[in-house]
């Protein structure tokens, strides 16, 4: 399929986007979109420096999601702490079952604010978990560029629930959610 680039993107006034990584897009899309207060998610890649990556060819990438939200139904500072809870941050080589750099965790921020927001998150994760700023492996990274993924990586958790299901419960994520 077409990749298309997604920014500059029309928001409406109100929204506002955020993108993470944290393992499989799937699982990440369909952990943030229930969310009241985000108004979507998109499975894509972000992070690498090849144009118009595919899920076939998307090195140097980690498969993200882009959020799009209302700050004034649910702050940047709340969405992180959804994310956090859905990663395992003490892992920076891949998450759960799946391994190498595409699936690490990564916040990728836009702006100061979301760079502060997401460094006092990670703070806060360290605390919580009694560990120490250097044992979280998540990266924050400054957001470059979002790449929407193919179709058939959208909604995929509702379009393919068995499948997603399965791949969920064998790649042990929420076994592993539930020990961090």
């Amino acid at each position: 399929g077409l990749i298309l680039l997604l920014f500059p993107t029309v928001l409406h006034a109100s929204e506002q986007e955020a993108i993470f990584a944290g393992g499989c897009f799937w699982c990440l899309e369909h952990d943030l979109e229930g969310l009241s207060g985000v108004s979507s998610v998109e499975s894509g890649y972000s992070g690498g420096p090849i144009l118009n990556p595919t899920y076939r060819d998307h090195q140097g990438h980690q498969e993200a999601v882009l959020v799009r939200f209302n700050p004034l139904k649910i702050s940047y500072q709340k969405l992180l702490r959804s994310y956090w809870r859905n990663v395992d941050p003490l892992d920076g080589d891949g998450q759960f079952c799946d391994r190498g750099d595409s699936y690490r965790p990564v916040i990728f921020v836009r702006d100061d604010n979301q760079r502060k927001d997401a460094i006092e998150s990670l703070e806060f994760a360290a605390n919580e978990l009694g560990e120490q700023n250097d044992s979280i492996k998540l990266q924050i990274k400054d957001f470059k560029k979002f790449w929407i993924a193919e179709d058939y990586h959208q909604n995929f958790a509702e379009l393919n629930s068995l499948k997603y299901n399965f791949y969920r419960y064998s790649c042990g994520r929420d076994k592993r959610l539930e020990e961090v």
